[in-house]
């Protein structure tokens, strides 16, 4: 085999690996496209978003309660059952956690969310 063909096997066999790992990396995030958020439409979004506030307000720790997307036009029915889990404050500064299970077309996903407030609204988190 001469020094050209060699290095072009090699290039080929190389690109054939590359593109193999590519593409089992693509594939591993498969599993995120039946998650319950993704079935998720803009009303359903808003309408959770005002369950969770209002629960931020008026609900005490270790209340729990089910939010359903009746209403919001979705064909697919999204239900989460939130718990409020714990309240801590610093000064001014009052922070909650919540535990949610979103649900979907026999899938589910758990999210922790944690909401601070100074005053006025309250704010997602990001961590």
């Amino acid at each position: 085999m001469s020094m050209r063909t060699r290095v072009l096997f090699h290039l080929s066999a190389a690109g054939l690996l590359l593109g193999a790992a590519v593409g089992a990396q693509a594939a591993n995030l498969a599993f995120l496209n039946d998650t319950p958020i993704t079935y998720m439409h803009q009303r359903d979004n808003d309408s959770i978003k005002q369950a969770v506030m209002s629960a931020l307000n008026d609900r005490k720790d270790g209340d729990s309660f089910t939010w359903v997307n009746d209403g919001t036009g979705n064909s697919v029915r999204i239900d989460a059952n939130i718990t409020m889990d714990s309240t801590s404050t610093d000064g001014g500064r009052t922070c909650r956690t919540l535990g949610v299970v979103l649900s979907a077309k026999g899938q589910s996903m758990n999210l922790r969310p944690n909401f601070c407030k100074v005053g006025g609204a309250w704010q997602l988190q990001k961590r």
